[in-house]
């Protein structure tokens, strides 16, 4: 069983106290924010003073982070694991349905693709990476409005006019929030025909490292109708290998 590690947590949660405020922060203030001792707080802090992490001022003797975090944020993201987990996880789907699954992250009003791994059918649905398709009707965008709070699911939806991209589109705020709150019960989310006429997908959604992400499988009507209990099967035990259900 894992266990708390209460200096690891509250390391970040000084550089949390730093974003949240954007400027130079006392010795007294940080500690006040993370409900420690001054004296807890000036040890952590000086450990972060000599390791490089942080930097203070000569007169007022506050604190402020230095880029080094940054900088290895970005090595970090250059080798993103996301992407790993994504093909993985679009390749499983694919090779339990023989479908085309697509992996995405919510992104300004949109769903980026990550990862897609095509159909093994001649009539399947194609898309590139870093191609993005609406929240409001697609499987994975209502999906992951599914598991995002309420206020940020709303504030999505208004990020973009919702089009009405095919007649069977649901641009209605209060129809859509109703979708999601029934995604929600039930775990996964679907979109037939609403993105692209006689398409249909199959959306799943969770937490991976505190971010939400979505999977989908998405092809031809027709051949869903048929096959849509064993996809969603498919589809809910891939979701379960994956994701969290909700953010940590």
């Amino acid at each position: 069983m894992s266990v708390l590690v209460p200096a690891a947590a509250r390391t970040m949660a000084v550089f949390e106290a730093f974003a949240h405020e954007k400027r130079e922060l006392s010795n007294s203030e940080i500690a006040r924010q993370l409900g420690i001792p001054e004296s807890s707080c000036s040890d952590l802090l000086q450990t972060l003073l000599d390791t490089g992490y942080v930097m203070r001022t000569v007169r007022s003797k506050r604190f402020y982070p230095t880029g080094r975090l940054l900088i290895l944020a970005r090595e970090i993201a250059d080798n993103d694991p996301i992407r790993a987990v994504a093909r993985e996880a679009t390749e499983l789907l694919s090779e339990k349905t023989g479908e085309s699954a697509l992996f995405g992250r919510l992104e300004l009003g949109y769903v980026k693709i990550l990862a897609i791994q095509e159909a093994r059918h001649h009539l399947r649905y194609v898309m590139k990476v870093g191609d993005k398709i609406a929240v409001h009707a697609s499987g994975m965008g209502k999906a992951l409005l599914a598991v995002v709070p309420s206020d940020e699911a709303a504030r999505q939806l208004r990020l973009k006019p919702l089009r009405k991209l095919t007649p069977t589109t649901i641009v209605d705020m209060a129809e859509l929030e109703r979708q999601a709150h029934r995604a929600r019960e039930r775990g996964w989310a679907e979109a037939e025909g609403e993105g692209t006429e006689g398409v249909t997908a199959l959306g799943v959604a969770g937490y991976i490292g505190g971010e939400p992400f979505a999977l989908s499988i998405t092809g031809p009507t027709e051949r869903f109708r048929k096959s849509r209990d064993a996809y969603l099967e498919s589809l809910l035990e891939v979701k379960k290998q994956i994701f969290r259900d909700a953010a940590p």
